[in-house]
């Protein structure tokens, strides 16, 4: 066999199994085309806000919010906050005392409210901010008071204390009923008469607040870094809106987690939920 023959042959088994690979997942942009992580990366760099829009059950959503992290820790330092969905505004103290190293990891997990796959999606960032010496910020509203304004609606929440409020935004909240992401609640398969008006204000009051407690913590000069589920970033509505309707001019990067089949090409009804966007194997090992 020449050597022609032999680069022929190498070079059609290395293209076969190219082609037979299965990639865990692509990246795209706002227009549905493909994107490098790189690329994304420096067009990041000079966000004011990262909006991290994660499925909570998928391993590549976290494993990627970790390396974004890193990354964007290389660029920014001591510059960059983190703050997430999953910790609520009224343990904000037990976070602060973990990341100051005041109390150890057991009362940490023992006494803030952890999700059920904390330690497998959610402690690796919060061991990289102690880590780190980076800020962390619970900024969802606690759940009592959410369920407060599915009975109640953003009226049940007046009565509460001074103490409580401070766990919250500035009342009532703005709320606009018309954004998709509230009304399509309204019309949710399977709810029937459980729905009411108070139903998508319960899910406000959380973008509300994550919203409020982003903007606290912020300042010009540094980039806060928030992960939650996708829905409240998506469509550049929830979270997104809140910001935006406090600060019309904050430079905010929205990041989207989605699942398809063939996650080679974006289908038509996930583009353009985002700048970028994750597709993500349906077949995907799940978390929870």
């Amino acid at each position: 066999m020449n050597k022609s023959s032999a680069l022929f042959i190498l070079l059609l088994i290395l293209f076969t199994a190219f082609k037979s690979d299965k990639p865990a997942y692509f990246l795209f942009d706002q227009k549905g085309k493909p994107e490098k992580y790189e690329k994304m990366l420096k067009q990041l760099e000079d966000a004011d806000i990262v909006l991290f829009g994660e499925l909570h059950d998928n391993p590549i959503s976290h494993w990627l919010q970790l390396e974004l992290t890193k990354d964007l820790y290389k660029l920014k330092g001591k510059d960059l906050v983190l703050g997430a969905e999953m910790f609520e505004s009224d343990n904000q103290l037990i976070m602060d005392e973990y990341l100051s190293g005041e109390i150890s990891q057991r009362y940490f997990e023992d006494e803030i409210r952890l999700w059920p796959n904390y330690k497998t999606d959610y402690k690796p960032l919060v061991e990289f901010a102690k880590d780190s010496g980076l800020y962390f910020v619970a900024t969802n509203v606690p759940r009592r008071y959410a369920s407060l304004v599915n009975s109640k609606g953003f009226e049940g929440l007046e009565g509460l204390s001074d103490e409580a409020k401070a766990f919250l935004p500035p009342l009532p909240p703005a709320y606009d009923s018309t954004l998709n992401c509230y009304a399509s609640m309204m019309n949710m398969e399977g709810m029937g008469s459980h729905v009411t008006s108070n139903f998508p204000k319960a899910q406000a009051i959380k973008d509300a607040t994550m919203a409020h407690f982003i903007l606290k913590n912020w300042k010009p000069g540094k980039m806060l870094l928030h992960y939650h589920g996708a829905y409240h970033s998506q469509n550049f509505e929830s979270i997104y809106w809140y910001l935006k309707h406090e600060n019309p001019n904050l430079k905010i990067a929205t990041i989207h987690s989605v699942m398809q089949k063939d996650v080679s090409e974006l289908k038509e009804e996930n583009t353009g939920l985002a700048d970028f966007t994750i597709c993500v194997d349906e077949d995907m090992t799940r978390t929870r």
